[in-house]
């Protein structure tokens, strides 16, 4: 199966589908929940700029080098994206990121299970050897979410980035890259296993 062939993956509390066009509304709607445009660390489209965000991703999707998703809560409403990005076929690689979901959802198990979807298709439909996850040095909630799922850090890319944000023009991204290779797999897997099984109160 290619990397960047679209593909559904369902779970108990989310599915995440190809993203399109059809999502834009939903999403427009999403991202207003906490204005996430405004978060100077990392980088989400406005409601203005939406459309140009999937037109964006549709296109690298075409060109093979990405696979971005539309993540649907149980009503079939679209509450954030999430996509594999940096696809390299030859080497079994990819990164999953470029990742937002609206207030409301955020430290639920949602986004756990969109993450444990996403690794499960990787490592077990798409053979992947390695899968990077990588965010904002000073994104400290995507940072713990994403040691909360058993992946290791790599290191940091300092200077990595321009930051174009609107609220810190010119200052420079430090890049934490994290990742999970394929024989860490069963372990993390049983890991999210477990976390999804816990019964929970609102927050994760």
């Amino acid at each position: 199966m290619s990397l960047a062939q679209p593909v559904t993956l369902q779970g108990a509390r989310v599915t995440l589908v190809p993203l399109s066009m059809a999502h834009h509304e939903d999403l427009c709607e999403a991202v207003r929940d906490g204005e996430l445009w405004k978060l100077w660390y990392t980088s989400i489209a406005s409601p203005d700029l939406m459309a140009c965000d999937i037109e964006n991703r549709l296109s690298l999707q075409a060109a093979g080098s990405m696979l971005p998703f539309a993540v649907l809560n149980p009503t079939g409403q679209a509450v954030g994206m999430t996509t594999y990005l940096h696809i390299d076929a030859a080497n079994r690689r990819l990164e999953i990121g470029a990742t937002w979901y609206r207030q409301a959802v955020q430290r639920s198990a949602l986004n756990t299970e969109c993450k444990a979807l996403l690794l499960t298709h990787a490592f077990e439909a798409l053979d992947c050897i390695a899968v990077e996850l990588r965010t904002h040095f000073m994104n400290h909630q995507s940072r713990r979410g994403i040691e909360r799922l058993g992946a290791k850090l790599d290191g940091v890319l300092r200077s990595h980035q321009i930051n174009r944000h609107a609220d810190a023009p010119g200052t420079l991204r430090d890049t934490c890259v994290y990742s999970i290779t394929a024989a860490e797999w069963p372990t993390v897997k049983a890991h999210l296993t477990h976390q999804l099984g816990k019964p929970r109160a609102g927050a994760a």
